[in-house]
């Protein structure tokens, strides 16, 4: 089919409602809701576990051997570990996030009360006071507490209002989406990777454009935490691709533009034969992309396969420069990953004999293994 023509208003629009919508794991209901009312706009069929995790179905020509595309809706955040004798709140990460860039961040406490608002601050936040002291205070979790925006003079004060051990904070995006293409923001990762695949999802039903096989479009709640696929997947689903961010940095070979396909991670290589599809996918529909291995990242991937799913598993990335810290992306490389997504649902199934899950060595794959001439 002709080139896919990615709706970019789209794209930013949804990922502006996301980031601006709190959603750090174990605090995701809403941003579920919102998911699955855009889902019903578009009129996909889905479902969703217990927890919320969500599956959209895209039919394709045949059912078999179904493929999924993830990404997460899930952030980073804190909870609350003590209320202190002097009112303010002491904070414990949820997910994997040094509390360099809590520093200084704008949140919000969700209480038994109303929700209440506050900054994330170091121990010693006053230079007027602590002098040289606050360029050597060491950098920990211990080391910040959550100051509230409301009358509290001690610790008896701020449990009036509610708050308590275990309260989830969430964490302001504050994104901003410059003329230039960039955007700057908390929790990129992955709600870029969620707004990419809508745009993706919206284009196909836009132009009437129908997977080759049956292609669920997954979207999980605890993958900072390192859950995330475990419980989502189905026993039809032989192969999966995760949508989540590269890390763009000194060392790595991932970039703000075009797609970054990762070829291993923490857990180790990504499936030989699918990753390499991907790459092939991207040189013959011309999509900007680049190599890399990630060596301190893992994701959706990882908890499916350690869930014991035996399926395929590759990452494409959108390159997001300080991640987890001050985030930064540009839209380009949304565009071009949706791209790849849909050249991925549209194309041929080169291993039949992965639409069941067990069967004899007839149709298994090859590797090449000799020095080629050499």
């Amino acid at each position: 089919m002709s080139r896919p023509a990615i709706d970019l208003d789209y794209l930013t629009g949804r990922l502006a409602r996301l980031l601006n919508m709190p959603s750090p794991t174990g605090y995701t209901d809403e941003a579920v809701w919102e998911l699955c009312r855009e889902l019903g706009r578009l009129g996909l069929d889905y479902e969703l576990t217990r927890r919320g995790a969500i599956r959209a179905r895209l039919p394709g020509k045949e059912p078999k051997p179904a493929r999924a595309i993830v990404a997460h809706v899930d952030t980073l955040g804190a909870q609350v570990r003590a209320v202190k004798d002097n009112g303010r709140l002491e904070l414990v990460p949820i997910g994997h996030w040094s509390s360099r860039f809590a520093e200084g961040a704008r949140c919000t406490i969700f209480c038994e009360g109303q929700p209440l608002r506050g900054t994330i601050l170091p121990l010693k936040a006053s230079g007027h006071t602590f002098n040289d002291e606050v360029d050597s205070q060491p950098v920990n979790w211990r080391q910040v507490e959550l100051r509230i925006d409301a009358v509290t003079h001690g610790r008896d004060d701020t449990l009036a209002l509610g708050v308590d051990v275990g309260d989830i904070v969430a964490i302001d995006a504050q994104p901003e989406f410059m003329d230039s293409g960039f955007i700057v923001s908390r929790h990129l990762d992955d709600k870029a990777g969620v707004a990419t695949m809508l745009a993706a999802m919206e284009c196909m039903v836009r132009e009437g454009r129908t997977p080759t096989v049956d292609t669920w479009w997954l979207f999980t709640i605890a993958e900072e935490v390192g859950l995330g696929a475990s419980s989502v997947l189905i026993p039809d689903v032989a192969a999966m691709v995760t949508v989540d961010n590269g890390t763009t940095a000194p060392g790595q070979n991932s970039s703000e533009f075009g797609v970054t396909i990762a070829m291993a991670d923490q857990t180790g290589p990504f499936d030989w034969h699918l990753s390499r599809k991907l790459v092939q996918l991207a040189r013959d529909h011309e999509i900007p992309h680049q190599k890399d291995v990630f060596r301190y990242y893992r994701s959706d991937s990882a908890s499916a396969l350690e869930a014991g799913a035996d399926i395929r598993t590759a990452l494409v990335t959108f390159g997001i420069d300080a991640s987890h810290g001050y985030e930064r992306i540009h839209d380009s490389a949304l565009v071009d990953l949706a791209r790849l997504l849909i050249a991925y649902a549209e194309s041929d199934v080169e291993i039949e004999r992965d639409a069941r899950p067990l069967g004899g060595v007839k149709g298994f794959t090859h590797q090449p293994v000799d020095d080629g001439g050499q």
